[in-house]
C-alpha cells in the first residue's frame, strides 16, 4: 500500500504544476475590470475643427498618473497638454495643443481599475479628413507579457497558500486535535504559511510594473514601489503582510504549546482562544482580497466583501481542510492514525462549508453578471458555468466520501467491541495462568533479558501487523482514494476561481459591448463606405408597455436633401407600433433649429421621411419624441455629425 502512495502524490503534483501553466498560457494581456463605455470624440468619428480636449468614460472609477492618457498625432507625437483630470464621475479629460493639423489621431490610455486591475487600450479619430499614421501597438502593454504572466502565478500561490494555511489550522482545531503533533500536518500548515508570505512579497514587488510598464526590469524601482503603498492594493498587501505576522504566532502557540498541553481543562481553554484568534487573522487575510479586488467597486460593496470574506474562509475551510485529511491519512505515523471520528467532524464541517459556498456564490454570480444571457454570452459568464460544474463533481465524489466515512464508523465500533472482549480474555487467563503456577524461584537471572527481548520483539511484529491489518482496511483504502479524487478536482477549481478573479465580470462585459455597438452606430460619418447615419435610443415612457428602443436611419447623412426612416422596438427586438413619433433637428453651435421632421407610418414600427434638408455641416442633435398612449411620451437625443 505504501508504496502507491508516492506515485499518487506525484500525479497531483505535476496535475497542480500543469494547472499553473494552464494559467499562465491564459493570462490574457488585457484582464481589464473597468470597460471602457465612450469617449469625446468617439472612435472612428471625423470631425470639422479640432477638438478642445479628449475625454474618456469608464464603467468605474480608475487611478491614473500624468502619462496615463496620452493623443498622438499622425507622427506620433504627443499633443496632450497636462495631466489628466477628472470633471466629474466616471470621465477623465485631457486637453490637447490648439492649432492641430488634419489627420489621423490616436487615443492611449493606461489605467488601473478601481478593483486593481490595469486596463489599457487604443483608438483613433480624425479631424477633416482620415490619414496614414505611424502609430502603432500602443495601449497594450499592461498586465501581459512576462510580468502578466509571473502576477498571475503570484495570485495563484497566494490563493492556495490561505487555503492550506487557514483550512490546514482549522481541520486540526475543529476535527483532528491529535494532529497539532503531526509533523507532516505541521509542515504543511507551516508550508502554506511560508508560500502566502512569499507571494504576497512577490505580488508586491510586481504590482508596480504589472500596472505601468510591464517591464521586468521595473520589479525593484522602488519610485514605482513606493507608488504601489499609496495605492488600495498596495495597503491590502502591506495588511496581508502585518496579519500573517500575526498568523506565525497563531502557528508557533498551535504546534507548541497547544500540544504539550494534557490537562483537558487548559486545552480546551486554549481551543478556545485560538478558535477565536484564528478566525479573527483569517478574516483579516480573506478581507484584503475582498478590499482590493471585485467585491470593493460595482453593486453593492457594503454588502459584497462581506460576502467575498465568507465565501473565502467557506472554500478555505473546505479544500483547505480537504488537503490536511489527504495529508493525514497518507503521512500519518502509525503510532497517532487519523481515527474515523475526526473524518466525521470534517465530513460535517465541509458540509457546513458548501452551504456557505452555495449562499455566497449564488449572490456573487447575481452581482457579477445580472442577467442568465451573460452565463453563454461572456467569458466570465463561460469560466463560472465550468466552476459550478467543478463544484458538483467535488460535492459528489464528497458524498461517496461520507460513504466511506460511515463505514469507518461502524467498523470502529465493532473493533472497539472487540478490543474489550479480547482484553477480558486475556486477563481471565492471566489469572487463570497465576492461578495454577508452581511456587519457586527463577533458575536462571538470563531469563529476565531473554524474556524482555522477545516482549520488545512481539510488540514490533504486533505494530506491523496492526498497520497491515489498518492498510488493508477496505473502508480506509476507499476513504483515500475518494479522497485524493477530491484533491485533484479541487486543485484544478482553484485555478479556475483564479481565473475568475483576473476576468472582467459578465455584466461589465456586456455593458461595454452594448456602449461599443451605440458608439459605433452614433460615430457613422461620411468616411463610411455606406455614408449612412444610424442612431440607437432607448426610451420610458413611463406607462404601461412604454419601453423600447428607437433607431434612426439618416441616408446619406450630408448637407442636402436625406432619406430618413424610423424603428420602434420593443426591449426584446420586436417591432413595435406606438401612436406618434416626431423628429427634429438642431445644430446649437449655430443657433439653428429645431427643424421638425414627422416621418410617414409605413409597416408595424416602421416610419419614414423622404427629402430630410439638412442645410449646413456640423455636430446636430437629433430629438426623437415617443408618444405610447395619450398622456405618456418622452423625448430622447443624441448629437452626430452631419455633413
Amino acid at each position: 500500500m505504501t508504496r502507491t502512495i508516492a506515485p499518487r502524490l506525484r500525479t497531483l503534483v505535476l496535475l497542480l504544476l500543469t494547472v499553473t501553466g494552464a494559467l499562465l498560457a491564459g493570462a490574457a494581456p488585457a484582464s481589464a475590470h473597468a470597460a471602457l463605455t465612450g469617449s469625446d470624440p468617439a472612435q472612428g468619428v471625423v470631425v470639422d475643427k479640432a477638438p478642445t480636449q479628449v475625454s474618456l468614460t469608464f464603467s468605474e472609477k480608475v487611478a491614473m498618473n500624468d502619462d496615463s492618457l496620452q493623443v498622438l498625432d499622425p507622427k506620433g507625437k504627443n499633443v496632450s497638454v497636462g495631466a489628466p483630470v477628472n470633471p466629474g464621475g466616471t470621465t477623465y479629460a485631457v486637453k490637447l495643443r490648439g492649432g492641430l493639423p488634419k489627420g489621423t489621431y490616436t487615443v492611449a490610455y493606461q489605467v488601473v481599475s478601481e478593483d486593481s486591475h490595469p486596463v489599457s487600450g487604443a483608438y483613433t479619430f480624425s479631424i477633416g479628413a482620415p490619414s496614414q499614421t505611424v502609430v502603432s501597438g500602443v495601449g497594450t502593454a499592461a498586465g501581459g507579457g512576462v510580468v502578466g504572466g509571473l502576477y498571475a502565478v503570484g495570485r495563484y500561490v497566494s490563493y492556495a497558500g490561505f487555503i492550506v494555511l487557514a483550512g490546514g489550522a482549522a481541520f486540526v482545531l475543529a476535527c483532528w486535535q491529535r494532529g497539532s503533533g503531526v509533523r507532516a500536518v505541521q509542515r504543511l500548515v507551516v508550508g502554506g504559511w511560508l508560500a502566502l508570505t512569499a507571494a504576497t512579497l512577490w505580488l508586491l514587488l510586481l504590482r508596480g510594473s504589472y500596472t505601468s510598464s510591464g517591464k521586468f526590469g521595473d520589479v525593484f524601482d522602488l519610485n514605482l514601489l513606493g507608488q504601489v503603498l499609496q495605492t488600495k492594493s498596495g495597503a491590502a498587501l502591506v495588511s496581508r503582510l502585518l496579519l500573517l505576522a500575526a498568523a506565525a504566532l497563531f502557528i508557533a502557540v498551535l504546534f507548541g504549546a497547544y500540544n504539550r498541553r494534557e490537562e483537558p481543562e487548559e486545552k480546551r481553554d486554549l481551543t478556545f482562544g485560538l478558535a477565536v484568534g484564528g478566525v479573527v487573522v483569517a478574516a483579516g487575510l480573506a478581507a484584503s482580497w475582498a478590499m482590493a479586488e471585485h467585491a470593493s467597486t460595482g453593486l453593492q460593496p457594503g454588502i459584497a466583501m462581506p460576502v467575498d470574506v465568507l465565501h473565502l474562509l467557506g472554500v478555505a475551510a473546505w479544500l483547505g481542510g480537504l488537503t490536511a485529511l489527504l495529508v493525514a491519512l497518507y503521512r500519518a505515523p502509525a503510532e497517532t492514525p487519523v481515527d474515523s471520528a475526526a473524518v466525521h467532524r470534517f465530513s460535517r464541517v465541509a458540509f457546513g462549508s458548501v452551504v456557505v459556498l452555495v449562499a455566497t456564490g449564488t449572490y456573487q454570480s447575481w452581482r457579477q453578471l445580472g442577467s442568465w444571457s451573460a452565463f453563454t454570452e461572456t467569458r466570465y459568464g463561460q469560466l463560472l458555468l465550468v466552476k459550478i460544474g467543478l463544484v458538483v463533481l467535488l460535492v459528489g465524489i464528497a458524498w461517496i466520501s461520507r460513504r466511506w466515512t460511515g463505514r469507518l464508523l461502524e467498523t470502529a465500533g465493532a473493533e472497539a467491541a472487540g478490543k474489550v472482549r479480547r482484553a477480558e480474555e486475556r486477563e481471565k487467563e492471566q489469572v487463570g495462568a497465576a492461578a495454577g503456577k508452581p511456587s519457586g524461584r527463577k533458575s536462571a537471572s538470563g531469563d529476565g533479558a531473554r524474556a524482555t527481548q522477545l516482549a520488545r520483539q512481539r510488540a514490533a511484529v504486533d505494530a506491523a501487523r496492526q498497520k497491515r491489518l489498518r492498510d488493508a482496511d477496505p473502508n480506509l483504502f476507499g476513504l483515500r482514494r475518494s479522497v485524493l479524487a477530491e484533491a485533484g478536482v479541487a486543485v484544478v477549481l482553484l485555478a479556475v476561481t483564479t481565473w475568475l478573479t483576473q476576468t472582467e465580470p459578465g455584466r461589465t462585459e456586456l455593458d461595454a459591448k452594448a456602449s461599443t455597438s451605440s458608439s459605433a452606430s452614433s460615430s457613422s460619418s461620411p468616411a463610411n463606405s455606406s455614408g449612412a447615419l444610424t442612431l440607437d435610443m432607448p426610451f420610458d415612457t413611463g406607462g404601461t408597455d412604454g419601453k423600447g428602443l428607437v433607431r434612426i436611419d439618416l441616408d446619406p447623412a450630408r448637407v442636402g436633401g436625406n432619406e430618413m426612416h424610423v424603428y420602434v422596438q420593443r426591449p426584446n427586438g420586436r417591432a413595435f407600433d406606438v401612436p406618434e413619433v416626431k423628429v427634429a433637428f438642431t445644430l446649437e453651435a449655430k443657433k439653428l433649429g429645431p427643424l421638425p421632421v414627422t416621418p410617414d407610418h409605413l409597416t408595424t414600427g416602421h416610419w419614414s421621411a423622404g427629402g430630410v434638408q439638412i442645410p449646413m455641416a456640423g455636430d446636430w442633435k437629433i430629438a426623437v419624441t415617443v408618444r405610447t398612449s395619450d398622456i405618456d411620451q418622452v423625448t430622447v437625443s443624441k448629437n452626430a455629425q452631419i455633413g
